[in-house]
């Protein structure tokens, strides 16, 4: 059955109505009728509905409520420099099938790509439709959150706020003695949220790396291999699930 993000409450009676995208899916691509059944989520729960009317609204019936657990059992928030083209796209795509909580872009000191604030709204718009359509695929029932990017130091202002930072280092990578991440994945049970930090294509300058170090931040490394600014949230998102699901 497709599933269908509602926002507000659940309403006492159990009649939804869709419109927008939604509706227009439902009437023009899903050529829904009444009596067809859909998923409606509304405030993180999932809902078996019946389709009542399809013009020029949707309206729809909550029936039964699903209760199987589909969200990853620790909130992930993905804070990645910004990439090149439209990896962004993907890695907004990608990171909410895989778990993602929240997305939040960052201008490095190093960053290539520098945010356009002129188009801000329509970009960031752009990503959460994304989120919103890749958690319906994927069968959540959160759209991970997409920040506005934040810059180097707005990041560092919003580490307080995690009960676990960890910043995916390359020089670990190339240690000897690196920091495995499957082991400090093991050492975040007890934490609900947490902060995952990658750097833009061409890396964390030193200053930021000290400036993350001196915030409380845990550096690891990803394995012996360099990954693409795109492949390290995934890969991190990845292990989280083996982990812990």
């Amino acid at each position: 059955m497709q599933r269908y993000f509602v926002e507000g409450p659940v309403p006492a009676n159990g009649e939804v109505q869709l419109s927008g995208d939604d509706a227009r899916h439902i009437t023009k691509v899903m050529r829904g009728a009444p009596g067809d059944r859909i998923i409606i989520v509304m405030e993180e729960k999932a809902y078996e509905a019946a389709v009542e009317s399809v013009s020029p609204e949707v309206t729809a019936i909550l029936q039964t409520e699903i209760t199987a657990q589909v969200e990853l059992p620790v909130k992930v928030t993905i804070a990645c420099g910004l990439p090149k083209g439209d990896k962004l796209e993907l890695i907004t795509q990608k990171a909410t099938e895989l778990g993602m909580h929240a997305l939040l872009p960052i201008e490095a000191e190093r960053s290539i790509v520098k945010w356009d604030a002129s188009k801000a709204e329509k970009k960031t718009g752009r990503l959460r439709k994304i989120a919103k359509e890749a958690a319906e695929q994927s069968h959540r029932t959160h759209v991970p959150h997409i920040h506005t990017p934040c810059s180097f130091q707005a990041l560092l202002e919003h580490i307080p706020s995690f009960d676990a930072v960890i910043v995916a280092y390359e020089d670990e990578a190339r240690s000897s003695d690196r920091t495995r991440f499957a082991d400090t994945v093991k050492r975040l049970y007890d934490k609900d949220s947490i902060l995952m930090v990658f750097g833009p294509e061409g890396g964390f300058s030193e200053a930021e790396v000290s400036r993350l170090r001196s915030a409380g931040a845990l550096f690891t490394s990803l394995g012996p291999r360099i990954l693409r600014a795109e492949t390290a949230p995934l890969y991190a998102l990845s292990a989280f699930s083996y982990e812990y699901e």
